[in-house]
């Protein structure tokens, strides 16, 4: 881990005034506006974002300071500079729970979470919190269990909670019950006709418009398109 001097300086060089004065400079009116209609408030290209990443490199402590200002941009650069496994579960919750943008929850789970020695703990920790955003976290860890180590799961049981909560339950989370639905639905054969018939019978994301290549998230149109690949 990096450590810093009085000055906030850190040992490779980088101060973070010195990163946020950069990142303002990467601003973009344009790469705002997209941003914001999909819920994130920052202006910054993220090819751009992850090439002044790359030249970073990994910066741990650098990773916590950027996190603490709370600033969007500031917190994608974290996650892509940080050490994964060097975060304590606490930490870790704490800091899914001030993600509130999109992107940053997303990056959170995907990008770090993943990849900590914490992650089945936080799953099971997440996975019925009332807030419904922790609680997507939860399912989206579960969602990358379905398909990577299905063993010890009740798939049974995640499909009886998906058919009596999915339809009602809110954006975000139901986007995540629905991504693990498909999961279980492509990945596990003797799960896929009860998958299909449930996302037949809750029509969920069916009309969700998806473009030209694209396949749509609706469960029982992906899965089957999955399943042909």
């Amino acid at each position: 881990m990096a450590e810093t001097t009085p000055t906030g300086t850190t040992v490779a060089g980088t101060t973070v005034a010195a990163v946020m004065t950069e990142l303002a400079g990467l601003e973009d009116p344009r790469a705002r506006a997209v941003n914001e209609r999909h819920g994130d408030d920052h202006g910054v290209n993220l090819g751009r974002l992850r090439a002044l990443a790359k030249r970073l490199k990994t910066q741990q402590e650098l990773a916590r300071r950027l996190w603490e200002t709370g600033d969007t941009a500031a917190r994608l650069l974290a996650i892509l500079v940080c050490r994964p496994k060097a975060f304590e579960r606490g930490e870790l919750d704490a800091m899914l729970r001030e993600a509130r943008t999109p992107k940053v929850h997303d990056w959170l789970v995907n990008y770090v979470v993943k990849k900590s020695p914490h992650a089945e703990e936080l799953r099971l920790a997440w996975f019925a919190d009332p807030d419904p955003v922790v609680a997507s976290a939860g399912w989206a860890l579960t969602t990358e269990r379905v398909a990577k180590k299905p063993e010890g799961l009740d798939l049974a049981g995640l499909l009886d909670v998906i058919e009596a909560e999915m339809k009602d339950a809110p954006d975000r989370l139901q986007w995540a019950m629905n991504h693990c639905l498909a999961q279980i639905g492509i990945e596990h054969a003797e799960h896929r006709a009860r998958a299909i018939g449930i996302g037949e019978r809750l029509e969920v994301l069916k009309d969700y418009p998806t473009s030209p290549g694209c396949t749509s998230p609706f469960a029982p149109v992906w899965i089957t398109e999955m399943v042909r690949r």
